[in-house]
């Protein structure tokens, strides 16, 4: 078990290493006051609490951070788990350190609806502390890289739930910060835990590989090296083989074992200054066979995450191929410990960052009107990797998610731009505004006063959640009416699938408890989130469901012989569903789905009385549906609603916009059947401007399906849009 005196001289030690002029007499006397507070509590193997901060604090030195940080690390639990408060720390130790321990502390308020709504208040709030002093977010990855390494003594079930938001959330996070050595130890102990087999098998591997690699590795140092050497460029060159997590990913993504993988090997080669970088890549080439395509400048356009550095991948004469990064010792310093390691070059960078972080500026923005589940899977989505740079007109470089399209451009630029967008030029040739925007692209706005604003099939386009967040938000404000109506159809209908009754709305008492739930102050309201996205009718519904059951319930016992199920048991007795479709005041019909719409449950819809074939079902958005205004047709058009289904499946199509390219149809056709869809249909034709169009026929039992399948398809590189189909 370890110690509380271990780990108090490790800590001063680590100090005195790398601030040894500091004064440490208050770093003692936080530490005191911490152990104090923290005296009764214990860690999962029994050591004392106060462990845990020690070594946070010991991890935050490592990354060069200042004073305050460090005190702010050694208090960091301190008004979380005990009775310590944000005054009191202040009047000890300063504002600045008592808003740092705040912006580290979760929310505790047990009011959550959902633990994905904890979460996300939870990583709301440290974003908003982040924005204002970056080191808030520096402190609470040193806190998740402690807990991580001792993650030995949770149970199983935390194992997994805390590495699962650690690969979602805190590396990508470590990354985006450009802190590449945390980030690389967090993957690493996660996949342990996640995949234990897979990992154990990868460490074996390399265990039984080492003496190898080692070989390996000494031949191109020694040959790099003394290159370098003859032509006086002073450097530090050394190899290393890629860390576990990065092997598991090639892995997977090639389909390959870890004996037919070869790119496994890395080299750094840190110089004095930029003009060296540039003649040691010169000189790699020399030694070494260039791969085409794999080299990549960071010094002249450097990441959003301010890394630099030049990388190129070669192969040998042993024919393995390697990568080879170039950079300053600044550089490497950034490349390591990124943000954090500004502060033994640049004192005082906690502030204001936002401004250096486009993307923390788009994890702000996106706060407004998102779903706790939406909301944390867009911090997924923005936070890794997978990113294209562009250019505006004047030169400036905008960082996107990979896949964006100039709307996502226009909105990164500013909602106004976005708004009021009408067209897009790229490389100064006008294009589509659905067309994925590529590496290195100029990228200009046409726009237009009289645009009449977004339309709502953009928010399907969009690859960026800053994007869908702005457009939502110019709907929720221009098209209040149309969201009411839109909103209140598709909120009706699902109410009516899933045989709850209209009715109770309208009662008073049970409307304010139902809307408490909600979170809205009216229906018209909720009726509005809906229509502009900012909340599905599935998810309201089943937020509400078991507390109307409740009352139904209740209410039959109290009223023997009445139901408020009025829109199910009463009514259905001489109710009769054909195809999994119920027509009101009609007991029974011939039913068929209207070919131009294809409707599956889940969709609002509509009937329409045809001669001698029954009743034509449309969903509610479709076009042919504007009949309804001619006084000859109004008489036969019927209310429908969805009977309970039992899994009956029903036909439907998408089509697929899409950039033409060789085996693209058999990557749709792949999609569908590891999803277990049958497809009855698959076609694609391609088009003189070097699209093509997809038509994909298949069955599904509802909408939520649907737009499963839709999602997974739209993720499919080159797939740039979908529309649903005529059958």
């Amino acid at each position: 078990m370890e110690s509380f005196a271990e780990h108090y001289e490790s800590l001063f030690e680590t100090i005195h290493r790398h601030m040894p002029d500091v004064d440490t007499r208050l770093i003692r006397q936080a530490v005191h006051y911490a152990e104090e507070k923290h005296q009764n509590q214990k860690r999962k193997d029994g050591s004392p609490y106060i462990i845990h901060p020690l070594a946070v604090a010991e991890e935050v030195v490592e990354m060069g951070l200042d004073m305050d940080a460090i005190l702010g690390a050694v208090l960091h639990d301190c008004i979380e788990d005990t009775d310590a408060s944000h005054d009191e720390i202040a009047k000890m130790f300063g504002n600045t350190v008592a808003d740092l321990v705040d912006g580290v502390t979760k929310l505790t308020r047990a009011d959550f609806t959902s633990s994905e709504e904890q979460q996300m208040e939870n990583l709301r709030k440290m974003f908003m502390a982040m924005s204002k002093d970056i080191r808030v977010v520096l402190i609470k990855i040193a806190d998740r890289l402690h807990n991580m390494r001792t993650m030995q003594y949770q149970s199983p079930e935390k194992q997994i739930k805390k590495c699962r938001e650690t690969m979602d959330i805190y590396a990508p996070l470590a990354h985006r910060l450009g802190m590449q050595k945390v980030k690389w130890e967090l993957e690493d102990i996660a996949l342990r835990y996640l995949d234990p087999a897979s990992y154990e098998r990868i460490t074996d591997t390399l265990n039984e590989n080492a003496e190898q690699d080692q070989a390996f590795m000494r031949t191109i140092q020694t040959t790099i090296s003394a290159r370098l050497g003859e032509s006086g460029i002073h450097n530090k060159t050394y190899g290393r083989v890629k860390h576990v997590y990065s092997i598991y990913r090639k892995m997977n993504q090639q389909g390959k074992s870890l004996e037919e993988l070869y790119d496994i090997y890395a080299f750094r080669v840190i110089v004095d200054s930029i003009p060296d970088c540039y003649n040691v890549l010169g000189h790699i080439h020399d030694l070494f066979n260039l791969v085409p395509g794999r080299f990549k400048d960071y010094i002249s356009t450097p990441k959003p995450n301010m890394y630099q550095s030049l990388h190129t991948t070669v192969i040998g004469t042993q024919g393995i191929p390697f990568e080879v990064q170039i950079r300053t010792w600044e550089m490497h310093e950034t490349a390591e410990y990124g943000i954090a390691a500004h502060w033994k070059y640049k004192q005082g960078a906690g502030h204001g960052n936002e401004r250096d972080f486009e993307w923390v500026r788009r994890l702000l923005e996106s706060q407004q009107d998102t779903e706790a589940e939406e909301y944390v899977q867009s911090l997924k989505i923005d936070m890794f990797d997978d990113e294209v740079f562009v250019f505006t007109p004047k030169g400036k470089i905008v960082s996107l998610p990979a896949g964006s399209t100039p709307i996502d451009f226009a909105y990164a630029i500013h909602s106004g731009v976005g708004n009021s967008m009408v067209g897009a030029k790229v490389n100064n040739r006008i294009i589509n505004i659905d067309t994925p925007l590529k590496n290195g692209d100029i990228v200009e706005v046409l726009t237009s006063k009289v645009s009449k604003g977004p339309s709502r099939d953009w928010l399907n386009i969009c690859q960026s959640n800053q994007a869908r967040t702005k457009i939502k938000q110019w709907f929720k404000k221009e098209k209040r009416e149309e969201n009411v109506a839109h909103g209140r159809s598709s909120f009706e209908a699902e109410m009516r699938r899933v045989g709850l009754p209209l009715s109770i709305t309208i009662d008073p008492e049970i409307s304010h408890q139902l809307l408490k739930k909600l979170s809205f102050d009216n229906w018209e309201d909720m009726y509005a989130a809906i229509g502009y996205g900012g909340l599905t009718a599935v998810k309201a519904v089943g937020r509400i469901r078991d507390d109307i059951n409740r009352v139904v319930k209740v209410q039959e016992k109290t009223l023997p012989g009445t139901s408020l199920k009025a829109d199910s048991d009463s009514a259905k007795k001489n109710r009769h569903a054909i195809n999994g479709v119920v027509v009101e005041d009609i007991d029974s019909c011939m039913i068929k789905f209207a070919k131009c719409c294809a409707p599956v449950p889940g969709d609002p819809i509509i009937g329409f009385i045809t001669k001698g074939f029954g009743v034509s079902v449309h969903r509610a958005d479709c076009p042919n549906t504007s009949l309804r205004d001619d006084p000859r047709f109004a008489a036969r058009w019927v209310r429908v609603r969805w009977a309970n289904q039992d899994n009956q499946p029903f036909e439907t199509t998408l089509e697929l916009d899409c950039l033409t390219r060789d085996g693209l149809l058999l990557d749709v056709a792949t999609t569908m059947t590891t999803s277990r869809i049958r497809l009855k249909e698959l076609n694609g034709k391609d088009l003189p401007d070097g699209h093509s169009v997809f038509t994909v026929r298949f069955e599904v039992k509802d909408v939520e399906e649907l737009e499963s399948i839709r999602n997974k398809l739209l993720n499919i590189r080159d797939v740039i849009g979908s529309r649903r189909g005529q059958n």
